[in-house]
């Protein structure tokens, strides 16, 4: 069994009401009764619920990465309240009587151990897993929908830029609207996204000449994927292979949703990998529509030093039932770490993990992985941005000679070679972050290490700086989770 803290109690929980209401059944002395194991492996009890018939809750670390819930409540959150607050009983210190796993339970790991038991078996045999078998057809239809799709996307875009922009009211809104639904008819779910992005900045606005500057951006962003997206697709459906773009974002963009099993094929993944999050944030996209969690990871491993994204989606049709991320204060230690295609700060996701705290020696290593020379990483950043379908927000590690302001009252950080990066706030964030900056205390703010996110500014040329973290010593402030 892992060792079990309230911080990774609170990473398994679907959201924070989950966390409040498990919390709040241990306040309540809602737990009639709480078992563990012989070997400790297996937390069980009966929890009071609004009915005369208490819940039979359990939570089974058999296999101590993937701890199962089970729970005779008919909540439809996963895990629920129930199983959560036997855990926080658990790391609260409450006693667990020992008692031997109950019959129902002790089935149900007998099964799955033979399922396992069967797995190793094929793989001691030398059995080589079946292929995915690809309805070559079928895809071939799919890739000439797409096609045709991006037809219909092309003479909308070129449209708008004939006519221009002033000429777009709420008429022509809604018929953007009307190709957003259309788009989904041609399995083009990335460009919906996009397209609804470009109609919700023409929906108005208190700056409608700034959304006309973002407006043309989107429009170039549409346009550049059309080019590429046609060239991808007609080369894809002469390959008789049909073979994924596992090197860019392409596929992303097209709407496919990778799998696990193809981003090991094409040897997408890390076996073990300690993580540290550096930082943590939800918010509302109308385009995706959808509610974002957002973190950004620094990979601590020798041949890391990468600084990673994970991201859960929750529509907002299905946001209550499904479980939200929450900062995460401990080291992530990952059996396999699969990586999506992409550039910067590309997307990470792991099936299992265990937790330990964060050490001082964790924090000097991730100090020693920020880049010290803000000219090479400008000019990185700026490479990333030329690419019309990269993310536009990257975020770096630096290393800061200090923290201070100008005589004008502007934040900025200096580097070794005395080279400064103006900070602000960047209007796309869901928050500032800057003001918090002569809060630090003053030795926290000389020869320390800053996490930072970039954007270009459209309307004044220019790189726009957000500090996010700072990290001093054995210290690691969060200005932003």
């Amino acid at each position: 069994m892992p060792e079990l803290t309230a911080t990774y109690v609170d990473s398994l929980a679907p959201n924070a009401a989950a966390i409040k209401n498990g919390q709040g059944l241990v306040r309540k002395k809602s737990f009639t009764q709480l078992h563990q194991s012989e070997n400790g492996d297996l937390l069980f009890g009966t929890c009071a619920g609004s009915g005369k018939t208490p819940y039979e809750c359990s939570v089974d670390f058999i296999v101590p990465d993937s701890p199962v819930f089970r729970c005779s409540c008919p909540s439809r959150q996963f895990p629920c309240k129930h199983t959560l607050g036997l855990l926080y009983a658990y790391t609260d210190g409450l006693t667990f009587t020992s008692a031997p796993v109950p019959e129902d339970i002790a089935g149900k790991r007998e099964k799955a151990e033979k399922r396992e038991e069967n797995k190793a078996k094929q793989a001691a045999e030398g059995a080589a897993p079946k292929p995915k078998k690809v309805n070559k057809s079928a895809l071939k239809k799919k890739i000439n929908a797409q096609l045709e799709g991006l037809d219909l996307l092309e003479k909308l875009v070129l449209s708008f830029v004939r006519s221009g922009l002033s000429t777009i009211d709420k008429a022509a809104v809604k018929t953007i609207q009307g190709h957003v639904k259309q788009l989904g008819n041609y399995y083009l779910s990335g460009a919906q996204i996009e397209l609804r992005r470009f109609a919700n900045l023409m929906s108005g606005g208190k700056d409608m000449e700034q959304n006309y500057t973002y407006a043309m951006e989107q429009l170039t962003r549409l346009h550049a994927f059309i080019k590429k997206g046609r060239a991808y697709l007609q080369a894809r459906s002469e390959d008789p292979e049909l073979a994924l773009d596992h090197e860019s974002t392409i596929d992303e963009w097209l709407g496919h949703a990778w799998q696990l099993s193809e981003l090991k094929e094409y040897g997408l993944v890390k076996e073990g990998a300690e993580l540290l999050q550096l930082s943590f944030y939800s918010y509302d996209d109308p385009a995706r529509q959808e509610f974002v969690d957002l973190g950004y990871w620094l990979d601590l491993t020798a041949d890391g030093g990468q600084i990673h994204r994970t991201f859960n989606y929750r529509p907002y049709k299905a946001a209550k039932l499904m479980r939200e991320e929450d900062s995460f204060f401990e080291i992530a230690v990952v059996p396999q770490l699969y990586t999506y295609p992409g550039g910067m700060n590309a997307r990470i996701r792991y099936e299992a993990m265990t937790s330990r705290a964060v050490q001082g020696a964790d924090l000097m290593r991730a100090a020693s992985m920020a880049h010290r020379s803000y000219a090479e990483v400008v000019k990185k950043v700026k490479n990333q941005i030329k690419n019309p379908l990269s993310d536009k927000q990257p975020v770096m590690l630096l290393h800061a000679a200090s923290l201070g302001m100008t005589e004008n009252g502007q934040y900025v950080m200096t580097d070794s070679e005395g080279t400064r990066l103006l900070l602000e706030d960047l209007p796309s964030m869901p928050q500032g972050s800057t003001s918090l900056l002569p809060l630090l205390p003053e030795e926290a703010r000389e020869d320390c290490t800053v996490l930072v996110m970039f954007e270009h500014d459209l309307d004044q040329g220019r790189l726009r700086v957000q500090p996010l973290t700072v990290l001093k010593d054995e210290e690691l402030i969060r200005l932003l989770y």
